[in-house]
């Protein structure tokens, strides 16, 4: 890669990781290609240029953090790490990294509403399913569907749950997962 492409990557990807620091401080209402461009040190023109309208800023924002957030999960839950492995990453996500992680699910939920950022949202289920290779998809389905389901529960809790918290459930869920997570056998 030349230097300037560099540069350029660079700076898209710090205009897309503001987007993400704007969302945790204002929520998405407060997203504007000023208020990214003042986060990220660069001009208004700059993030008008990488991104010509705010969807393009939205979609480009869930798609890189589909891509960060779930990857430490994921490594988890591939290499079938044990229930206080995933209760650690999910209270780490609600409670050190709670700002970021209400930031993804506004910009997951907002995806329910704006139909232009709904493959963008589904991404990081097709990383999952890519990553882990599940050998029972809709068991694999069901436990994505409850963790999203701990993170926000764990994200209204007045008090945000630990790990010993959320080590029972996270041990419930994973029971057989053995056969339900393995990785597809070649045919």
């Amino acid at each position: 890669m030349d230097g300037r492409k560099a540069r350029g990557e660079k700076k898209r990807r710090a205009i897309v990781e503001a987007t993400l620091r704007v969302i945790e401080r204002d929520g998405v209402a407060g997203v504007t290609h000023r208020s990214v461009a003042r986060e990220a040190g660069v001009p208004t023109t700059a993030s008008t240029y990488y991104f010509a309208t705010l969807d393009d800023l939205l979609i480009a924002t869930l798609l890189w953090a589909a891509d960060e957030s779930c990857e430490e999960m994921l490594q988890i839950v591939a290499r079938h790490g044990s229930a206080r492995e995933i209760a650690a990453a999910l209270a780490k996500s609600v409670n050190e990294n709670r700002g970021r992680t209400l930031a993804e699910y506004e910009l997951y939920l907002l995806a329910g509403r704006r139909p232009e950022l709904k493959a963008a949202a589904r991404r990081w289920l097709d990383l999952a399913v890519e990553t882990v290779r599940p050998q029972d998809p809709i068991a694999f389905r069901a436990l994505l569907a409850a963790m999203d389901g701990m993170l926000i529960q764990g994200l209204i809790a007045d008090v945000a749950p630990n790990g010993d918290d959320l080590e029972p459930i996270v041990s419930f869920l994973i029971r057989g997962r053995d056969d339900s997570t393995a990785p597809a056998r070649e045919q």
